[in-house]
C-alpha cells in the first residue's frame, strides 16, 4: 500500500513541479533554466522543513510521510531536468550557463534544505 501512496504523491509533485517551472519560465525570456532551479530550491526547502518537522513534532503514519516525502517532493524536484538543462547548454557551448547552473542548483538547493530544518527546528522547538 505504501507504494500506492508514494505513487500518488509522486504524480502530484510532478504536475506542480510542472506548473512551476513552465510558470516561471514564462516570467522571463532568459534561457538559463531558472523554473527547475526554482523548483528544487522551494523542494529541498520543504524537505528541510518537512523532514524535522515528521520526525520531532509531526506524527504521521509511515506511508503518509513516504507520500510526502518521497512521492511528492521527489516529484516535484528534479535531478534529471536539471542534468538535461545542464547538458543542453553544454551542447551549445553556453560553458558559463553549465556552471552557473550547477554551482547555482547544489549550493542553492543545500542552503535551502538547512533554512527549512533551522526554520522549523526553531518554529517547533
Amino acid at each position: 500500500m505504501i507504494l500506492v501512496w508514494i505513487a500518488l504523491g509522486g504524480g502530484l509533485g510532478s504536475v506542480l513541479r510542472y506548473l512551476v517551472y513552465t510558470r516561471v519560465d514564462q516570467l522571463h525570456s532568459y534561457t538559463f533554466p531558472i523554473g527547475i532551479l526554482t523548483a528544487n530550491v522551494i523542494g529541498s526547502f520543504l524537505m528541510g522543513f518537512l523532514a524535522w518537522a515528521f520526525t520531532s513534532h509531526i506524527s504521521l503514519a509511515e506511508e503518509h510521510r513516504a507520500a510526502i516525502l518521497v512521492g511528492l517532493l521527489g516529484g516535484f524536484t528534479t535531478f534529471s531536468t536539471f542534468s538535461h538543462d545542464t547538458l543542453q547548454h553544454f551542447i551549445q557551448g553556453q560553458y558559463a550557463a553549465v556552471m552557473l547552473n550547477i554551482v547555482l542548483s547544489v549550493v542553492l538547493c543545500i542552503i535551502a534544505a538547512g533554512a527549512g530544518l533551522l526554520i522549523a527546528k526553531s518554529l517547533l522547538t
